[in-house]
Order: C-alpha cells, then sequence, then structure tokens
C-alpha cells in the first residue's frame, strides 16, 4: 500500500468525481473521460507526476499504452489496491483506465455518459496496474 494514505485520498478523489459528465479529453468539472478522471484524482491526492502525452486508447495497443502509463511517473505493480490505476480491456481494440476503490472501482463511462461506481471485480481482462509512487521515489 502506499504510504500516507494516498491510495484512500485517490480513492476519495475519484468518488467525489462520481456524476461527472463523460466527455472525451475532458479534464475539469465540465466533463472527464477515463484519462481524465485518473489525472484529476491523483492531482488531488497530491501527485505532481508528469500528464499523459496525447493518447487514442481505441487502437487496442496495450504494449504503447502502458509506456504512456509508465512514462507518467506512475509505478506499476502486479496487483490492485485502493487507489491504484487500472488498465483494463473492454473490447478488442478497446482500453480504458479506472481507480480502484473498496469494493470495486470507479471510471467515467462513455457509454452511460458519466463518472460511475461499479462494485465487484472488474468485469474486464487487467492489462496492468500503476501506483502513485512513495515520497522520495
Amino acid at each position: 500500500m502506499v504510504e500516507d494514505g494516498a491510495g484512500q485520498r485517490i480513492a476519495a478523489a475519484a468518488r467525489a468525481m462520481l456524476g461527472a459528465p463523460f466527455r472525451l479529453h475532458g479534464r475539469d468539472a465540465q466533463g472527464v473521460d477515463c484519462v481524465g478522471l485518473a489525472m484529476a484524482a491523483f492531482a488531488r491526492a497530491g501527485w505532481s507526476g508528469r500528464a499523459a502525452r496525447p493518447y487514442g486508447l481505441r487502437s487496442g495497443d496495450a504494449a504503447r499504452a502502458c509506456g504512456w502509463i509508465d512514462e507518467t511517473g506512475l509505478v506499476r505493480v502486479a496487483d490492485a489496491a485502493v487507489g491504484d490505476l487500472m488498465l483494463v480491456r473492454p473490447g478488442p481494440l478497446q482500453l480504458h483506465l479506472m481507480i480502484r476503490v473498496e469494493g470495486g472501482h470507479v471510471h467515467a463511462h462513455a457509454g452511460i455518459g458519466r463518472v460511475v461506481e461499479t462494485p465487484g471485480a472488474c468485469p474486464w481482462p487487467v492489462i496492468g496496474v500503476w501506483r502513485m509512487p512513495r515520497q522520495g521515489e
């Protein structure tokens, strides 16, 4: 678990955005996509890492997406804990980011049109998991 309760702060920040409208490439209260949600939640928890460069998650290129996330300064981990960022594959050519929360995950759902919390295990294959680095890393 990340020290100083960062995971809990990230999860709380993600939950604070529940109901925010989905907006492709959105980065504020007017709307967010999955990348915008992740950036906002991590920033509210004190993360000052680099932002992801322009992205296209519909390509299905998991290796490229993992590289983009690695470049942000987040640390790749084996298992998801509260507050971790998860890259998942909801469809053959689609990748998606979610934030692990206690009892489920929070994500910007394009089909529903807003940020939602989904209880239970992730329904899609998990490609990778990243965590905010500990102070000093």
